[in-house]
């Protein structure tokens, strides 16, 4: 066997030492670290947990000093045990690849490490492992993973009466030149929504219903843009977009999702607000929720100002 072909089947640390640069690297590992998790992109991979193991390298710079036998001056392999538990409570997600990526990208945060090796199989889907590996350097981190947290955002919910008011385009005006990014949210459209008398057919059906009433928001203010992950709403906190929440995609994924039913939209949006640490939500036009978990406050659709 070629030793490029051995390679690819190697662990990471072979991996690593095979391809390390120039200059001396230490190098710390995490093998067979087995976690139990709902991940897949298939539809039978829903609501059911499988095996899935990570086997991590990470390769750190030299301490310049003695360590003196401290424990607070390396990076402790419990930082990479832990970018793997943050990631996998972020939110539910259906590829390795995307799981990997952070995992990589949260180790590289840390400021010794300099290369990442993750591997990640699955156990439970065929009679092998089935799984990818990637290699993420520090120098391609991009910069907002590497700098400040997330912003605390503003809230907005719009009810239907508030999207079709005329005081709309005046009301993103004022609360565009507040320097808080800016999310809309928004509940279902005013039409008929089929009713399935199955709970999971229902949810799905019910997140549809906001999600046509965030594109009926989006035609009436250019500015409005519809989005549904975290990485676009990321993006756009971070870049002055102004976005409109469609909820399918980040509740269905929540590792710890809303109580609140689709059909109680107000109450979706608070905690969605709470979920992204929301500075303040502000209802426009329909009754505030019970124990949002969030600062609220009240407008009425005849309210010009806010």
């Amino acid at each position: 066997m070629s030793t490029e072909i051995r390679l690819a089947f190697a662990h990471p640390s072979e991996r690593a030492a095979a391809t390390a640069p120039r200059g001396p690297l230490d190098r710390i590992s995490l093998r067979d670290h087995i976690v139990e998790v709902e991940i897949g992109a298939f539809q039978a991979e829903r609501g059911t947990t499988q095996r899935i193991c990570f086997n991590v390298v990470v390769e750190v710079m030299p301490l310049a000093e003695p360590i003196d036998d401290d424990v607070d001056r390396i990076l402790s392999y419990d930082r990479v045990t832990e970018a793997i538990a943050h990631e996998l409570s972020a939110e539910r997600l259906n590829l390795l690849e995307t799981l990997a990526a952070r995992v990589a990208e949260r180790i590289l945060a840390e400021p010794q490490a300099v290369r990442a090796f993750v591997r990640i199989e699955k156990l439970d889907r065929g009679p092998g492992a089935l799984g990818v590996e990637i290699v993420r350097g520090k120098d391609a981190l991009h910069p907002d993973v590497q700098g400040g947290e997330r912003p605390h955002p503003r809230l907005v919910y719009l009810s239907g009466d508030a999207i079709a008011s005329p005081h709309l385009s005046g009301w993103i005006d004022q609360l565009q030149t507040r320097k808080r990014p800016l999310i809309l949210c928004v509940g279902p459209t005013g039409l008929d929504v089929p009713q399935t008398g199955h709970a999971m057919t229902q949810r799905r059906i019910d997140l549809l219903a906001i999600e046509q009433n965030a594109w009926v928001l989006a035609a009436r203010d250019p500015r409005c843009v519809v989005v549904s992950t975290r990485t676009e709403l990321d993006w756009a906190m971070k870049n002055g977009q102004i976005s409109v929440w469609a909820p399918s995609k980040i509740v269905l994924d929540a590792v710890d999702g809303p109580s609140a039913k689709p059909s109680d939209a107000v109450a979706l949006a608070a905690w969605f607000a709470a979920t992204f640490e929301a500075g303040e939500m502000m209802v426009i036009g329909a009754d505030l929720p019970a124990a949002p978990g969030v600062p609220l406050r009240f407008v009425p659709v005849e309210q010009k100002d806010l």
